[in-house]
């Protein structure tokens, strides 16, 4: 997959082509990041791309222009790649709140186009003529796009065909299906006084994968209650769910 990131600090993104999953999918060529920063569009001697807000108030804003021939840049790189579905993301406090959910429709692009904001945000025109899709990765703010970016950069990697060595992990991350993961233990057996769960330890395959089940249910419904309904289960974890409320009843 194809990802063009616009960013003031292109060395930060090293932790996502040099690290982990993601640098291994970037060595094996199976993800291509590159990074424009937008002072190479800015015109003058100082190459500046943000100026005081019309109306007044603290701070700065990114300006439109250098940013517009940024992505114009990349959108060229991407046609040069051979990508034609790559929508520009803004990474910005506004936006939709990411989920797995959109995680994976993001798997299905040819690329992406992430835009990282700085200071008081960008020129809401740029955003009305260029950008596609806005999102956040929380009800916070942070000093740049670049962190939300390399959190959105991370997550879709780690869900492309063949890049996690055990994919069938992924297929059991936290709400891949609604649910959040279930607890997980390794050696030794005993830690100060806790033990492993012993259907852990029973080679009972089915017993575990009905054991680690309702884990994930009982702890989706202590912690994040409003994700039990929208949940996807399959016939035998409601048949599990079932017998375990009859048995309590």
């Amino acid at each position: 997959m194809w990802f063009a990131v616009i960013t003031l600090f292109p060395e930060m993104f090293e932790a996502i082509t040099a690290f982990g999953i993601s640098g291994r999918a970037a060595k094996r060529e199976q993800v291509q990041v590159t990074c424009i920063n937008p002072r190479d569009f800015a015109e003058g001697n100082y190459k500046r791309v943000d100026e005081r807000p019309f109306g007044g108030g603290p701070g700065m804003v990114m300006m439109a222009e250098p940013l517009a021939k940024a992505i114009n840049h990349a959108k060229q790189l991407a046609q040069q790649a051979g990508c034609a579905n790559v929508p520009v993301v803004y990474m910005s406090p506004q936006g939709q709140t990411l989920n797995e959910v959109a995680v994976q429709q993001f798997v299905n692009y040819d690329g992406l186009i992430v835009l990282c904001g700085r200071y008081e945000g960008v020129d809401e025109r740029l955003i009305q003529r260029y950008v596609d899709q806005e999102w956040s990765i929380g009800d916070y703010v942070l000093s740049g796009g670049e962190l939300p970016a390399m959190v959105l950069l991370d997550s879709v990697i780690r869900r492309l065909p063949n890049v996690m060595s055990d994919e069938q992990s992924a297929l059991q991350d936290s709400f891949v299906d609604g649910l959040l993961d279930c607890p997980q233990y390794t050696k030794p057996d005993h830690f100060e006084g806790l033990d492993v769960p012993a259907v852990l330890k029973s080679g009972h395959h089915g017993n575990i994968e009905k054991w680690r089940f309702l884990q994930r249910y009982q702890r989706t419904l202590e912690r994040r209650p409003e994700l039990v309904e929208q949940a996807k289960l399959t016939k035998q974890q409601e048949k599990w769910l079932r017998n375990l409320n009859s048995s309590e009843s």
